[in-house]
């Protein structure tokens, strides 16, 4: 099988898959050389093959931080660390899911070796710590604002989706948020990283208590301004988002939701009818007729890229093990009824390509409606940021965003 011309990897899960480090490119998380070198020894080969060609190229960049540790060029070996801890992202990504593949710990953890040793490096640095919540230890990293490291500054806290690692969250926005300014708090939340795969706590829907541990943990930290503590979350933590701000805690400043997302059980019923139910069953997502079940879970485990996101990642990161259960979890992720405790001004990003964000007007419409201040900031197609997470542009959204924060905690 030949590469499409415009493409670097000749299958497209890989071709998802493998790309998407390349929204890090301004922040020094890849290069389209290097993505574009693995894709050349990956070819027509199979997730096995991408996972060790990840490897291979993560390994090699330690290596080369070790040679530049050793040689006193400090700056360098702590760029090649964190490049390093994204590759081996996205090494393991292809493999989420239970049971858990021992080449998914080997890779998480020299991901959690490399960004860590990385981040120390950096001047000022702070210890990784971790933030104990309901019997689980959530892994948080705290890097700090670039020219500002001893200072007391406004603090970011980046809330993760279903399958991005620190390493991801820290290229995707703590480094443009430390360059503005800002401290950036990264931390691994039920139902990610090593909070999922060594410990078991899969995701759950009232992220304002997984919040109130963090906020407890790191607002009285010296180095963190707690009049003006901002929550971001990107991909499903465009949900996690703004639902934590429902609690109403004054410690939330600001809120960013990347794409907002106010309920994730109203799309169930588009969902199923994708799938195969038909239409009259679809108005009753949670109760398919076992016969239908069973025709869309084998359209799922047809379709490679349907297989990832939901038999594997959506099952592992949500604790069930079949579609019925799936469902009925997925609808219990929802702030429906809670959008008069929101206290702080909220922005929902809206990707004109991306489906998770085609509720965000309604959303911003639903939080002013309760009382709230919402806005909507909108990115295109033909801006090259219209995908999830405009992840083609990453630096545009991040000028957006970060204007608009600064005018609120400046207002």
């Amino acid at each position: 099988m030949s590469a499409t011309p415009g493409r670097m990897f000749q299958n497209d899960f890989h071709e998802a898959m493998g790309t998407w480090v390349l929204g890090y490119a301004p922040y020094g998380g890849a290069d389209f050389g290097e993505a574009a070198a693995v894709a050349a020894e990956v070819a027509d080969g199979d997730d096995d093959e991408f996972c060790a060609a990840w490897l291979r190229h993560a390994d090699s960049l330690v290596s080369r931080a070790d040679d530049a540790r050793a040689a006193g060029h400090g700056v360098t070996a702590s760029d090649l660390l964190l490049r390093a801890s994204a590759a081996y992202s996205n090494a393991y990504r292809p493999l989420l899911g239970a049971p858990i593949d021992p080449r998914l710990l080997v890779a998480q953890r020299r991901m959690r070796e490399a960004f860590e040793a990385g981040l120390e490096l950096r001047p000022g640095s702070v210890a990784p710590f971790d933030i104990p919540f309901d019997g689980a230890r959530m892994r948080a990293n705290l890097a700090l604002a670039e020219g500002h490291e001893s200072e007391r500054r406004p603090l970011i806290i980046q809330i993760n989706g279903y399958d991005a690692s620190s390493a991801d969250e820290y290229f995707a926005s703590s480094v443009a948020a430390t360059r503005r300014g800002y401290h950036s708090l990264v931390f691994e939340a039920p139902g990610q990283g090593a909070t999922l795969s060594e410990q078991g706590f899969a995701l759950r829907p009232d992220f304002e208590a997984v919040l109130d541990a963090v906020l407890d943990h790191i607002a009285d930290h010296p180095l963190v301004d707690a009049d003006r503590i901002v929550i971001s979350g990107w991909s499903l933590g465009g949900y996690f988002a703004p639902r934590a701000a429902t609690s109403g805690d004054p410690r939330i400043a600001a809120c960013i939701a990347d794409p907002g997302q106010l309920d994730l059980g109203a799309g169930l019923g588009a969902f199923v009818r994708r799938l195969g139910a038909s239409e009259e069953e679809a108005r009753d997502p949670l109760n398919l007729p076992d016969a239908t079940l069973g025709r869309i879970m084998a359209s799922i485990e047809a379709n490679r890229q349907l297989r990832w996101a939901i038999a594997q990642r959506g099952f592992w990161a949500n604790g069930v093990t079949d579609f019925r259960a799936f469902l009925n979890t997925t609808a219990g992720f929802t702030s429906v009824g809670r959008l008069d405790g929101i206290r702080c001004p909220v922005l929902l990003t809206r990707g004109e390509g991306d489906p998770l964000a085609a509720g965000a007007g309604g959303f911003a419409e639903a939080i002013i409606a309760a009382g709230g201040r919402a806005d909507v900031v909108d990115f295109t197609i033909a801006e090259g940021a219209g995908g999830h997470c405009e992840m083609m542009n990453r630096s545009l959204l991040n000028r957006r965003v970060l204007d608009w924060l600064d005018d609120i905690l400046a207002g």
